[in-house]
Order: C-alpha cells, then sequence, then structure tokens
C-alpha cells in the first residue's frame, strides 16, 4: 500500500514467517485500513498507475472502508490501462467478458483489454485470449494463445492441451514442446514458500 511496488505472495509467506511485517521496499509499518486508504489515494494524486488501479479494486470489492461501487471502479481500471497497467487491463477484460452490476457486457472491450495485457505478460489474460478464440471457433487462433500461456507455466492452459491433442487438434511434437516449457516454468517458479502460498489461496 505504501509505495505500490509488488512482492509475490512466496515472498509474503517468507517474510510473514520470519516476523517482517513491514514494507520489503520501504520498510513502511503494515497500515491499517484507514491509513492504506490516505497511501494508495496519495499515490493516485502522484498519477501511479498501479495505484489508481489499486483504488479501483478497493471499490470494486469493497475494501478499506469504502462501500463497492462498480462505476467508480470502472472508471479508476479505464485511468490506469490508458496509463499502462497491465493488471487494470486484465481487470477490464474479466468485467467486460462476464458483465457485472452497472457493467453492460462488451466482447470486443473485454478482448481489447484481455490483447493489451496479454501483450504486457499477463499470463491470464492470454489464457483468456485463447478461450475467446475458441468461442468465436478460431481454433488455430486461440491454441496459439494456449500455447504460450501453457509455456509460462499456466496450468489451465496446459490442461486444455490434451483434449486438443486427442482430438488432433494439435501435433504431438507441439505438445511436448509446450509441455517441456510448462514444467521447466513451474520448476523455476517453484519454492516451498510459493506452494504455501497457492496452498492458503485455494483456501480462501
Amino acid at each position: 500500500m505504501c509505495c505500490m511496488k509488488r512482492v509475490c505472495n512466496g515472498c509474503a509467506v517468507a517474510a510473514a514467517k520470519r516476523g517482517m511485517t513491514d514494507c520489503p521496499f520501504c520498510r513502511a509499518p503494515t497500515p491499517d485500513e484507514s491509513q492504506a486508504l490516505a497511501m494508495i489515494r496519495k499515490r493516485v494524486a502522484a498519477g501511479d498507475p498501479m495505484a489508481i488501479w489499486n483504488l479501483g479494486s478497493q471499490y470494486c470489492f469493497g475494501q478499506c472502508g469504502l462501500e463497492k461501487d462498480m462505476t467508480r471502479a470502472v472508471e479508476l481500471y479505464e485511468r490506469a490501462a490508458e496509463l499502462g497497467e497491465k493488471e487494470a487491463h486484465y481487470n477490464l477484460g474479466v468485467l467486460y467478458a462476464k458483465g457485472a452490476a452497472d457493467v453492460e457486457k462488451d466482447t470486443t472491450k473485454a478482448f481489447r483489454h484481455n490483447e493489451a495485457a496479454a501483450m504486457s505478460g499477463h499470463v491470464s489474460a492470454r489464457y483468456n485470449l485463447g478461450y475467446m478464440e475458441c468461442e468465436d471457433g478460431n481454433y488455430d487462433l486461440s491454441l496459439q494463445h494456449l500455447m504460450i500461456s501453457a509455456n509460462l507455466g499456466h496450468d489451465n492452459s496446459m490442461n486444455n492441451l490434451k483434449p486438443a491433442l486427442l482430438d488432433g487438434l494439435v501435433t504431438k511434437a507441439d505438445y511436448a514442446a509446450a509441455l517441456r516449457g510448462y514444467q521447466s516454468a513451474i520448476e523455476e517458479m517453484s519454492s516451498p514458500d510459493r506452494d504455501h502460498a497457492k496452498a492458503l489461496a485455494r483456501t480462501l
């Protein structure tokens, strides 16, 4: 909340195990809700894209003492997306794909935002593109997206390639290459603390 820098969940678990509750970047103490909101708003005023996205998320989920307000959330996500924040593009892609309270379903906007997020390296957005292309009957494009995201360690992408192999839509060579890339990515990202963080996330 303080300096708006990201830390992976595994690192957060590792820090908690060591009793380190301060920000690992700027060493600011863990704020309460009102302090956190003030910190976010300060960074928003400075034009920080991640802070703008963060404030949008607080409105989206009704956190930090704010009432849930999807209209305001989308406004902030759109502003952050214009400044290049990939998480904002991803959130907008999800919201427009499904539609939500005060958010009208718009598959064109959903595709555009997922594409922007994917181009910035957002793996789940890449998977979403694969899903959307499949829904539109563009199977070759769908598989291209799934191959990319599988190579980056995305579980659902790899799982969806197996039935494609059985249906003859993916060659054995391409599937094997995707599997090697997937396994390599998983090994590279694996650690006891990250595994612990994933297990905790599944219980929420």
